[in-house]
């Protein structure tokens, strides 16, 4: 469910018909044009879909008669259509207002281009009938690789972060994630609203970091590329020394590579933190530093079996 205000605001729309419902029923990103169906083809008509009526449209419903315009638009508007928008600042007709007030359909002007219309309006509902959901951790820019820092309340994650952001580095969300899968293999994290650019530092309270850093040392949003989750130290644990084998979390059916980074005093995590990310950018272009130390030892490993037996 789409609210018609939330939509006429993001997307500058102008309502010409306030519907009795405050939402529209959509379920679907994609748009449709009816021009076929203002020539009576209604086999493949996407009714559940919002319509939207461009230049072409609106002159052939002008260039009509009205009572063969009434006919033209009563069985169209007589389906369950969640909403109607036209383009280019046009005025609709009064037989079209008329329906819509009978019908109690939602009828909305946008002044840009058909074509400038039906992009912005497909990534918003894109974006707004993706699958969410929120989890605890911190979420930050770190060389352009989106990371997020998980762990127990009391870990370190807003300190790292903290030192993170004073290195240069952006903040997108503290404590809470709102995640969004926007494709079926990326992820996009945002902060809520009512806590957006807030962190809380224990000892020190709640801080503003757009006030005390500036626009720079945030960001609204951010893919979820790295998953590094903080843990104590625990000495009878054998941690990964090698990083021969790469781990992965699985975050709404969406593969995310993780490490778990042990914490304990004398390690510097913002620094740390700053290498996991930029060694995850050398593996995407193909490089891996323990990878290519293995292939060192099997080399040397061969050269001198090849010397003994020589």
């Amino acid at each position: 469910m789409i609210k018609i205000t939330d939509f006429a605001k993001a997307l500058d729309l102008k309502v010409l018909h306030h519907s009795t419902k405050d939402e529209m029923n959509i379920t679907l990103p994609d748009l449709n044009r009816p021009g076929m169906q203002f020539f009576g083809f209604y086999e493949y008509f996407s009714h559940e879909r919002l319509q939207v009526i461009g230049k072409a449209e609106m002159n052939y419903l002008e260039s009509v008669a009205v009572g063969k315009r009434l006919s033209i638009l009563k069985p169209f508007m007589h389906y369950p259509i969640p909403g109607i928008v036209i383009c280019w600042g046009m005025a609709p007709p009064k037989e079209l207002l008329s329906l819509a007030k009978e019908y109690d359909i939602p009828i909305l002007q946008s002044q840009k281009k058909t074509t400038v219309f039906t992009l912005q309006a497909i990534t918003y509902l894109s974006r707004q009938l993706a699958p969410h959901e929120t989890r605890h951790g911190v979420l930050v820019d770190v060389f352009g690789v989106g990371v997020m820092i998980t762990g127990e309340s009391g870990v370190g994650k807003s300190e790292a972060a903290l030192e993170l952001v004073k290195r240069g580095h952006q903040l997108c969300a503290d404590d809470v994630v709102d995640i969004c899968r926007v494709a079926d293999d990326r992820l996009i994290g945002e902060s809520p609203e009512t806590i957006r650019h807030f962190m809380e530092i224990r000892g020190i309270g709640i801080i503003d970091i757009r006030a005390m850093y500036g626009v720079g040392a945030i960001t609204l949003s951010k893919s979820i590329d790295l998953v590094i989750h903080l843990e104590k130290w625990d000495q009878a644990k054998e941690y990964d020394r090698l990083g021969l084998t790469e781990e992965s979390i699985e975050i709404m059916s969406v593969n995310v590579p993780y490490q778990v980074m042990p914490v304990r005093p004398g390690r510097n995590l913002a620094i740390i933190i700053e290498v996991a990310a930029r060694n995850l950018s050398l593996r995407r272009l193909g490089y891996s530093a323990a990878s290519e130390l293995d292939r060192r030892l099997g080399d040397m490993m061969l050269n001198n079996s090849d010397s003994k037996k020589k």
